[in-house]
């Protein structure tokens, strides 16, 4: 089966829910994501602060949907530069111990097939990368309080452990998906981490079809 066959992309012409806390959050019943979270620590708050002001404007003058000119303006000026901070290993980074990565991805594959199809993710340091499908009748909310909830618990230790919010964009396309899926498994490389750093998980039909 193909990509596109087994798929449903983002379609323009379709209702779109949307959703916002402190980030605008885009959805459609049965789609694919690709959803970035991370640790409560994982950033300087006045990084952090600086870019939310930035986007925040970018995003006033450019509201959605987006050209592809935007889109590809948007994640070069907001996007790479985030994955950046996050690649650079800032906070607790708790996740770089195996046993609290084991718990993220046992939460992450728990309802797989149930709630949501897991296609690839990756737990890095302070930050997780998943890119996965919901079934029709899930919410993208739901499923990222389930996985942090859980994953608190089990983890444990003082504070917050999870940011509150998270990055999220609907897979548009073939290619959107497989740019996704290769991401995803050269993250650690290009953070220069050791094998026993980070968590990797890809479906057999991923392996098979995204080379």
């Amino acid at each position: 089966m193909t990509i596109d066959e087994r798929l449903r992309f983002f379609n323009p012409l379709e209702d779109i829910e949307k959703h916002r806390t402190n980030l605008p959050h885009w959805q459609q019943p049965g789609a694919s994501y690709f959803v970035t979270f991370r640790l409560a620590d994982a950033l300087p708050e006045q990084k952090l602060r600086d870019w939310k002001l930035e986007r925040d404007a970018w995003l006033a003058l450019h509201p959605e949907p987006w050209s592809d000119a935007e889109e590809k303006e948007y994640h070069e000026r907001f996007s790479l530069v985030m994955e950046q901070w996050l690649d650079a290993g800032h906070g607790s980074c708790l996740l770089r111990e195996p046993k609290a990565a084991s718990v993220v991805g046992a939460a992450l594959n728990y309802f797989n097939d149930q709630r949501c199809v897991q296609h690839a993710w990756v737990v890095m340091p302070n930050h997780v990368h998943a890119l996965f499908t919901l079934l029709a009748d899930q919410s993208l909310e739901a499923r990222l309080h389930s996985w942090k909830s859980f994953t608190s618990k089990q983890i444990g230790g003082a504070g917050q452990l999870w940011q509150r919010d998270y990055f999220d964009r609907l897979i548009r396309s073939r290619d959107h998906f497989q740019n996704c899926v290769r991401y995803i498994r050269r993250n650690p490389i290009k953070a220069q981490l050791y094998e026993n750093e980070y968590s990797l998980y890809q479906s057999d039909w991923v392996k098979e079809v995204v080379i």
